[in-house]
């Protein structure tokens, strides 16, 4: 009595292979195309966030340091050394802001990272697949 496996022809084998593989790449590409969609929104939440920070922030802004100056001249500082410290202070948490906001929207963390590893396991499987399919040829 022979086995389906045995039974099965090189040309059917072929197909099969090549309609898997097919199959295979396209639900990849479904995806990959379905990470970097969310990876493009969270780039553009990113932004819409960022920018309608910024323009509510200027004007309150404005008028906090103003007050934080004017409160350091009452304290006894003159005009300029309360503009100075006023000044530097907010130089310093705009550039740590800034900072985390350009950290968010660097090209690493919006790599496919699921995708990327899906097609490295699919890889794998197949390479183990082809090495026990001809090692089943061998046999017959």
């Amino acid at each position: 009595m022979r086995s389906p496996l045995t039974e099965r022809t090189v040309p059917g084998i072929l197909t099969d292979l090549l309609t898997q593989f097919t199959q295979l790449l396209r639900t990849e590409g479904e995806l990959a195309r379905t990470e970097l969609s969310g990876k493009v929104n969270q780039v553009g939440m990113g932004l819409a966030l960022v920018v309608g920070g910024a323009v509510l922030l200027i004007p309150a802004l404005v008028v906090l340091l103003g007050a934080a100056v004017a409160a350091l001249e009452r304290a006894g500082y003159a005009p300029h050394w309360s503009a100075l410290i006023v000044g530097g202070a907010a130089l310093i948490v705009g550039l740590i802001l800034l900072m985390i906001g350009l950290n968010r929207l660097k090209a690493d963390s919006l790599m496919p990272r699921k995708t990327i590893r899906q097609l490295r396991e699919d890889k794998s499987v197949a390479t183990q697949q082809m090495g026990s399919d001809h090692g089943h040829q061998r046999a017959a």
